[in-house]
């Protein structure tokens, strides 16, 4: 087995399914905090391109990470599905902007896979798994590494 097979070994469990552009992705239950609807977002002079801006979410200010410029993924036409999923980040909460939440799905080891080394729209380090269930394929991310450059890029801009 090899040292990715190794990694990928352990990736199981309820994900929240959401969609960027036409792809779908999942991240752990258990690092979102909520769901919520968009909200309006203050643009922040001189942050990083994927940071949209900040948001209020009951008197707490959370800055929101497009996750199609993450991606790479040119921005979309907003729409009334797109939703705010608010995540713990390692400096607090912040909040993934996406096109729409889809489920959440349960993915056992035998439903996922280590990503392909190439061929992937998204940064093969950020993906945990590739996850199959009802004849779909959804990218299970590794949430820490999708914030880890962002926050550290946000940080250094404050």
């Amino acid at each position: 087995m090899s040292t990715q097979d190794k990694a990928i070994a352990g990736v199981s469990g309820k994900f929240l399914t959401f969609q960027v552009a036409d792809e779908e992705y999942g991240i752990g239950i258990n690092s979102v905090r909520e769901i919520i609807g968009t909200l309006p977002i203050t643009p922040v002079p001189g942050s990083p391109p994927e940071m949209m801006g900040v948001v209020n979410l009951r008197g707490k200010v959370i800055p929101v990470v497009s996750m199609r410029v993450r991606f790479g993924i040119p921005p979309g036409e907003l729409h009334p599905q797109n939703v705010i999923l608010v995540v713990d980040g390692r400096s607090g909460p912040i909040g993934l902007y996406a096109d729409r939440v889809k489920e959440v799905a349960n993915f056992t080891e035998a439903d996922t896979e280590p990503p392909p080394s190439y061929g992937l729209a998204v940064d093969t380090t950020m993906v945990a798994a590739i996850g199959k269930s009802q004849g779909r394929i959804r990218i299970l991310l590794d949430i820490q590494r999708v914030l880890g450059a962002t926050e550290a890029m946000i940080a250094a801009k404050t």
